[in-house]
């Protein structure tokens, strides 16, 4: 008797759902796309996924369609607005850190040529698929998320400490850390 593959067991509502099988673990190399991430990311700091998932589109509205070069030249009443915006999650630090890390993003873009070129070299340029069976198998940080954690903060970024780094590395498929039991491992490993 055949078992049914079972989708990782973290995403419990339809939102979770939706991201988990179609974005979660897909190699991204978007460099738009990608700035959007590492802040969607850093703001869940404290959070959980669900509630920064829910407001995504806010923040897409708020940052200007996480339009790096604008952000950077976000100054006091753009930050006051973003302050006073109930749609995204009204956090000074967070706020000020997306500003400074789209000014440290340009600076990496022009030393790279992209920040895809930059932040892949982590992996080594390529997905690391790995054969885990269990949540309790999946770190919460690793000696590449630490790397790019440490290069990151030198660099000027802010809220990339090593665990939201991995969360990154795992959200833009530059590992594959879908469980083996989930039918998605197959179809991003084959993304690699």
């Amino acid at each position: 008797m055949s078992t049914r593959p079972t989708r990782c067991p973290w995403p419990q509502n339809e939102m979770n759902i939706a991201y988990h099988d179609t974005e979660w673990g897909v190699p991204l190399h978007d460099d738009r796309a990608l700035f959007e991430l590492l802040t969607l990311e850093g703001t869940q700091a404290g959070l959980s996924w669900s509630i920064v998932l829910a407001k995504r589109e806010n923040y897409r509205r708020a940052f200007d369609g996480f339009d790096v070069a604008a952000i950077s030249r976000y100054g006091a009443k753009k930050t006051a607005a973003l302050l006073a915006d109930a749609g995204i999650v009204r956090n000074r630090l967070k706020i000020a850190a997306t500003i400074q890390n789209a000014k440290a993003f340009l600076a990496v873009q022009r030393e790279f040529g992209s920040f895809d070129r930059y932040v892949w070299q982590f992996v080594g340029g390529r997905p690391l698929v790995h054969r885990r069976r269990t949540m309790k198998d999946i770190p919460r940080r690793t000696t590449e998320s630490d790397a790019m954690s440490q290069d990151l903060l030198k660099r000027g970024f802010k809220f990339v400490g090593s665990t939201i780094c991995y969360a990154f590395i795992q959200a833009s498929g530059m590992v594959n850390d879908h469980l083996v039991t989930c039918p998605r491992h197959g179809v991003c490993a084959k993304m690699s």
